[in-house]
């Protein structure tokens, strides 16, 4: 009997009608979720909340400023108030693919690709409407609050100069002047006292009062020769010659290998000034393997040519990339002979010593700027640190390790409380071991 129930049930839910009817509530569900996300973006509701803001941010920056900026034109248009110039649903669809969008007749998107050269825009159907949405919010935040451009260095009062060799130390130029004038001092003083003894003696030889052996003093004479064979002045000299020979050999072997402020000449002159400081394309577009390799990757030619193959096609050093690239500007075709950009390498590190800049970059979140410098202001790239061993261990002593919201250290972190009061840091968890960097 119970049986036979169970085989009622069943063939009342299989029945084609109670089928059907769950199938169309599902596509009703689905349809009206669909709906909902539309009109979010079709309601023209732009995110102002902290949140929402950094994240577009993080993806402008990683994914944008090779093409664009907010406040001017670069590769392609300045983005401010394109939320007003278009709606958010046109921006998804043409960010999400641009192509389609043109070939569809638009007519705003048809003249912004003639417009720049018809340049083709980079699909990024990978990004939900959501991930959009959070960049025109960063666009619209950076188009109401522009920042504020940065004094120079040396219009502040309290700003250091140029030529400070150091924080706190003094001006190179400065320490130079300072010895000058002790020596011109030092002059000054052995001509007065020359001129003093002068007169004194002058004087007493016109007393009459003197006895004989004043006499003989006063007519003493003094004898270079003997003077500098003397076996006090030979010591001195024997003693400067050996400190400053001493001096000269230890500087020099603390300097083996050191190539701090090491500034060649490239192939062809890239301006990280221009690219990364007025333009601020994100180091990581370039430098591929900063976030994921050992080493952060020589950027190649065809990186370059992302851009350099619709602007400045005019200049003499882009030039020098269609030459390696055996690149045809009017044909937009690329030959058989190719061959490398012999790039200078500039920041080297002995064979036994080991760096991965993705521990560095990726996992303790350094910054370039710590190691290489304010990069971004640099014209011509040259080495920033000196990279010696005391260096690195110094910053190791010094660095504190961001554990907030990594699980993997929340172990270690409370045993570590337990015996101490300063925050984790770098030396604390194997940084000053030999191994780590020597194998």
């Amino acid at each position: 009997m119970a049986e036979k129930k169970i085989n009622d049930h069943m063939r009342r839910l299989l029945h084609p009608k109670a089928l059907k009817l769950f199938f169309t509530l599902v596509l009703s569900i689905f349809i009206f979720q669909s709906a909902i996300s539309q009109d979010a973006a079709a309601s023209g509701e732009i995110p102002t909340d902290e949140e929402s803001i950094a994240a577009g941010k993080a993806l402008f920056q990683e994914l944008c400023t090779v093409c664009h900026a907010v406040d001017r034109k670069v590769v392609g248009p300045a983005l401010m108030n394109v939320y007003e110039r278009r709606d958010l649903p046109w921006i998804i669809a043409f960010v999400k693919n641009s192509q389609r969008v043109i070939a569809s007749g638009d007519p705003y998107a048809v003249a912004l690709y003639n417009e720049y050269n018809k340049t083709q825009m980079n699909n990024f159907d990978y990004l939900s409407d959501e991930e959009i949405i959070n960049i025109i919010a960063y666009v619209k935040d950076a188009t109401e609050n522009p920042a504020t451009p940065a004094v120079a260095a040396g219009e502040d009062a309290g700003a250091p100069s140029a030529g400070t060799a150091g924080e706190g130390g003094i001006p190179s130029q400065y320490l130079t002047a300072i010895l000058v004038g002790l020596l011109v001092v030092l002059v000054i003083i052995l001509g007065v006292l020359v001129l003093i003894i002068s007169v004194l003696t002058r004087y007493l030889k016109e007393k009459k009062q003197l006895d004989e052996v004043d006499q003989e003093l006063l007519g003493q004479k003094l004898e270079f020769g003997k003077f500098f064979t003397s076996s006090g002045f030979l010591g001195v000299l024997v003693f400067l010659f050996a400190a400053i020979a001493f001096k000269s050999v230890i500087d020099g072997l603390y300097n083996i290998g050191v190539q701090q402020n090491y500034e060649p000449t490239q192939p062809i002159a890239f301006s990280h000034a221009l690219h990364a400081g007025e333009y601020e394309i994100d180091c990581n577009y370039c430098h591929t393997g900063v976030m994921k390799s050992k080493n952060a990757n020589i950027p190649s030619a065809n990186i370059c040519m992302n851009c350099h193959g619709q602007i400045l096609t005019e200049s003499s050093e882009i030039a020098k990339i269609y030459e390696a690239l055996d690149y045809d500007k009017t044909t937009q075709t690329y030959g058989p002979n190719q061959k490398p950009i012999e790039w200078i390498r500039i920041h080297n590190l002995p064979d036994l010593a080991y760096f991965n800049h993705a521990q560095h970059v990726n996992v303790g979140g350094i910054e370039c700027q710590t190691c290489h410098g304010e990069i971004q202001e640099m014209v011509v790239v040259k080495q920033h640190s000196n990279l010696t061993m005391g260096w690195c261990i110094d910053c190791h002593r010094q660095t504190e390790i961001k554990t907030v919201g990594n699980k993997y250290y929340d172990q270690l972190v409370e045993l570590h409380e337990a015996s101490n009061k300063e925050q984790l840091k770098v030396k604390d968890i194997g940084g000053l071991e030999c191994s780590k960097c020597h194998y």
